[in-house]
């Protein structure tokens, strides 16, 4: 019988693999292992840190909470790495912006 979903939630690479840890690898099937290994190899920072990297590119930032997702899960090193994300054609984004972003992400990284 499939399963009912009641709730939707965007995560990062990182609490996916927080999710799936807690499960126990004994109990995940071959996809969510084949997720756990994906996970475990492209998580760039840990869940706790993820989640608050998040929060804070959502308030500090006004970023959509997607945009920010996707910026935590590949952790940008650049300017134009950053553009890529929040650009998407549609809107421009201010250099400056761009550069507060590159160094709260920075220093959010060198407190790990």
């Amino acid at each position: 019988m499939p399963r009912k979903i009641s709730k939707q939630k965007i995560l990062t690479v990182p609490e996916v693999k927080q999710l799936l840890e807690t499960v126990g690898e004994e109990n995940l099937d071959q996809f969510q292992r084949r997720a756990l290994d994906y996970t475990a190899k492209f998580a760039k920072v840990e869940a706790e840190s993820a989640k608050k990297l998040v929060k804070g590119l959502v308030e500090k930032f006004e970023l959509e909470e997607e945009e920010a997702v996707q910026i935590v899960n590949c952790m940008p090193e650049s300017i134009e790495e950053i553009r890529v994300f929040l650009a998407g054609g549609r809107k421009i984004v201010e250099t400056q912006k761009l550069e507060d972003i590159l160094s709260f992400l920075n220093q959010q990284q060198k407190k790990e």
